[in-house]
């Protein structure tokens, strides 16, 4: 059983759907970014609350340094769909 601050198989696939290829494409990189970013808005939320949960701190950062690549990554291929990317997910531009 997933606990409420990873995210469930149908957000997943709910994610699949709107930022894949095709309906199977989980693994291709902006499928990965868009599943990164809810998980580290959960967690960000969980960390609101529970403010010396260092433990989960830890996790968020590598979560975001993981974000960060795949990122960087896309930019690299194609900054237009990078650009598009990030304005769909309401993140930064820090790259």
């Amino acid at each position: 059983m997933a606990n409420k601050y990873s995210i469930t198989k149908e957000e997943t696939a709910k994610l699949i759907k709107e930022y894949g290829k095709s309906d199977q494409d989980s693994g291709s990189a902006e499928v990965q970014v868009a599943i990164l970013s809810e998980r580290i808005r959960n967690l960000t939320e969980h960390l609101k609350t529970h403010k010396k949960d260092n433990h989960t701190r830890r996790g968020l950062m590598k979560l975001i340094g993981k974000r960060r690549g795949l990122l960087k990554y896309i930019k690299n291929g194609n900054i237009d769909e990078y650009r598009d990317l990030i304005k769909r997910l309401g993140i930064r531009d820090n790259i």
